[in-house]
Parts: structure tokens; C-alpha cells; sequence
């Protein structure tokens, strides 16, 4: 009985440290704006070379002919949301205040056989973007499917995540200089 009042409180918090996950949101601003100076880091991102984004999502999985992007009103891209969809695809999903959540997904295939309540486009030969959502209405799908693009390099830089920076090896005070470097571990007498 003891140890389940220790417990509930511990249980009771759960919930509320599990809703605090994933509110990251992303600028607000015009997505095909070029972002100013400073947004991510000493470059601005309208400065980072194009080869250097599409090496960035190749290292991420993305093949960089299917990245594309949509403009909606009221919605707000999710930037922890953008990631990988299949084998090379693309995909990313845009918020709103009234708790509406569009998806997108940018694939290899065709429109041909886009699902019900979904929008779906193909932007070039062999390529299909779908949008999908939830308590969103039909129009506003289609909005969204009219407004999908290729982003440009600003546009891009600001949704891929900050490039990672080398750092030099972390040195372990733990492991011998000698044998095969694995910790060691041993207790002497007594245990």
C-alpha cells in the first residue's frame, strides 16, 4: 500500500511530462522568404551551398529530387516532423492553432493511385506528393496539394536540422593503454 502511494504521484505526472513532447515549432515567417542572418547559427542559411544541403539529406536518407514543400495558411511546418518516408522519399507535417495536422509525403510512383481523403500531385515524371490530414477539410487539402514546390536553398536550409559539427574523440580516464582497451572492471579483495 505504501509503494503505491509513493507511485501514483510519479504515475499522475507522467502524462503531463509526455504532453510537453514535440512542441518544437518552427519560424513562422514566409517559408519562401529567404530566413535573415543569424537564424541558424554564424551562416545564414541563403548562404549554405545547394550541393552542401543535398549532402545533408542524402546523409539523412532523402534523395534530394523529392523534397518538396506546401504553403497553407494558418498552418506552421513541424520542424521535428521532417524526415525520411520509404525507401528515399520525403516527408513533413504542418500544424495549426485549432489542432489541425496536415501530412506530407513525397515518393517515388504516380498519382494514379493516391488514397481516399487524400490530395495528391505529380510534379514531375515518376514523382507523387500526397497530402493528407487530420480535422482538415477537403479544400484545404487541395490547397495544399496546389501549393506544393521545390523548396529553394533558404527555404530548404531553414527545415533540414542544423549540420553536425565534428568534435575531437572524448578521452576515457577508465581504459588501460594496454590489452584491448576495455575498461577494467575488476575488484580487488574482498569484493
Amino acid at each position: 500500500m505504501i509503494r503505491t502511494v509513493r507511485v501514483l504521484p510519479l504515475l499522475l505526472l507522467l502524462p503531463a511530462l509526455l504532453t510537453a513532447c514535440g512542441t518544437e515549432k518552427a519560424d513562422t515567417g514566409d517559408a519562401r522568404a529567404p530566413a535573415s542572418a543569424g537564424t541558424r547559427g554564424p551562416a545564414s542559411p541563403s548562404s549554405v551551398p545547394r550541393a552542401e544541403l543535398d549532402a545533408r539529406l542524402r546523409a539523412s536518407g532523402i534523395a534530394p529530387e523529392l523534397v518538396y514543400v506546401t504553403d497553407v495558411p494558418g498552418f506552421t511546418l513541424a520542424q521535428q516532423s521532417v524526415g525520411v518516408n520509404g525507401d528515399d522519399g520525403f516527408s513533413a507535417a504542418y500544424w495549426a492553432e485549432n489542432g489541425a495536422v496536415l501530412h506530407l509525403y513525397a515518393e517515388r510512383g504516380s498519382a494514379a493511385d493516391c488514397p481516399e481523403g487524400s490530395a495528391c500531385v505529380a510534379p514531375a515524371k515518376g514523382r507523387v506528393v500526397r497530402i493528407s490530414g487530420e480535422k482538415v477539410a477537403a479544400d484545404v487539402l487541395r490547397e495544399a496539394a496546389d501549393a506544393v514546390h521545390r523548396p529553394a536553398p533558404a527555404e530548404l536550409a531553414a527545415l533540414l536540422p542544423p549540420a553536425p559539427t565534428a568534435t575531437a574523440p572524448v578521452r576515457r580516464g577508465d581504459l588501460p593503454s594496454y590489452g584491448d582497451g576495455a575498461p577494467d572492471n575488476s575488484v580487488g579483495e574482498g569484493g
